[in-house]
């Protein structure tokens, strides 16, 4: 959206008005997150030395767009927590247990956008309420919109990517191991990372 200054005839300064682009406009709909061409990832240290990367396989989410808008847009999203794949059946099963996600008393892992900020460009900033077993805290992603088309099957899709850093500690997640040569096993810090492609529904 572009805001220009118009002059009057006697060339005093008129009311700023917003042009909205067409394409932005046409856009404007809700959006079911396609979790068969979306990925939610995240990567954590390992031992201080190396990262380790795992996704979530089961997700479902919907985007309400304003083309018009952005500030008005939001997004939500609800990740199964048994569903965790870092590439290691047994890493997998920890990651399950008492010791980090609790998947028995907390299956899912939420997030309810509060707001949206045009960053500039292509880019916007998302934030929401990010939900982890019973703890609710503010999680700020940036997110580039990386387009919108119509595929093969005529479903009109939109494209973004997203980044973000949390600390698991803030959420509870504390459990770690002390290294013999220093420091711990896991880190607390993680770093989030998302790959979206959403549906425009009918």
């Amino acid at each position: 959206m572009s805001i220009f200054g118009r002059k009057n005839a006697d060339g005093s300064a008129a009311t700023a008005v917003a042009t909205v682009s067409p394409e932005l406009t046409a856009m404007t709909g809700t959006y079911t997150i396609d979790p068969a061409h979306s990925t939610i990832g995240f990567v954590a240290r390992h031992a201080m030395v190396t990262n380790v990367k795992g996704k979530f396989d089961d997700f479902t989410g919907s985007l309400r767009l304003d083309g018009a808008d952005p500030s008005l847009s939001t997004a939500s999203i609800d990740v199964s927590m048994d569903s965790i794949d870092t590439g290691s059946a047994d890493r997998d099963g920890h990651l399950k247990s008492a010791d980090f996600f609790k998947t028995d008393e907390f299956p899912a892992m939420t997030f309810r956008s509060t707001s949206v900020e045009s960053a500039g460009g292509d880019d916007y900033r998302v934030t929401g309420d990010l939900s982890i077993l019973g703890v609710t805290r503010p999680l700020t992603i940036d997110l580039e919109f990386n387009g919108a088309a119509k595929d093969p099957f005529g479903n009109e899709r939109v494209g973004f990517e997203g980044r973000a850093e949390i600390l698991r500690s803030e959420w509870g997640l504390t459990w770690n191991a002390a290294l013999e040569t220093g420091g711990v096993l896991v880190s607390d810090k993680i770093k989030l990372n998302f790959d979206i492609s959403a549906i425009k529904n009918a």
